[in-house]
């Protein structure tokens, strides 16, 4: 499976930007999506996943209430609404899948069970 991550770009404080993963290869296998960033000088972080069937999302607090994670099967694509961006969003933003049908019991947020990963699209919040 290959990933592409698009949709990065420079927004003001405030504004919003949707990212997008698109999922080629052998999609047949069900799997997680993740999206991970990495600010400058940072640890890459975990900002939120969508499980096989949608039926569970989860988001790291830091970006809780403001982005919104979907996918669209039929299209082996996941996104990545951002809201109320903040300087401290700017990042190289990553999406991963990793192989699994199940919705619970997963740790989602551990990006050592990814099993594969696209290249970065880069985020900028500045005025």
């Amino acid at each position: 499976v290959q990933l592409q991550a698009f949709g990065g770009g420079l927004v003001q404080p405030g504004g919003s930007l949707t990212l997008a993963c698109a999922a080629s290869g052998p999609t047949s296998s069900p799997c997680g999506i993740g999206w991970f960033r990495r600010g400058l000088g940072k640890e890459r972080e975990f900002v939120a996943a969508i499980s096989w069937r949608a039926a569970r999302t989860y988001y790291s607090d830091s970006v809780k209430g403001r982005f919104t994670i979907s996918r669209d099967n039929s299209k082996n694509m996941g996104y990545l609404q951002m809201n109320e961006l903040q300087p401290e969003d700017t990042a190289v933003y990553y999406c991963a899948a990793i192989k699994t049908v199940l919705d619970y019991g997963v740790r989602f947020e551990d990006d050592a069970l990814y099993d594969f990963w696209g290249q970065g699209t880069k985020v900028t919040v500045s005025s």
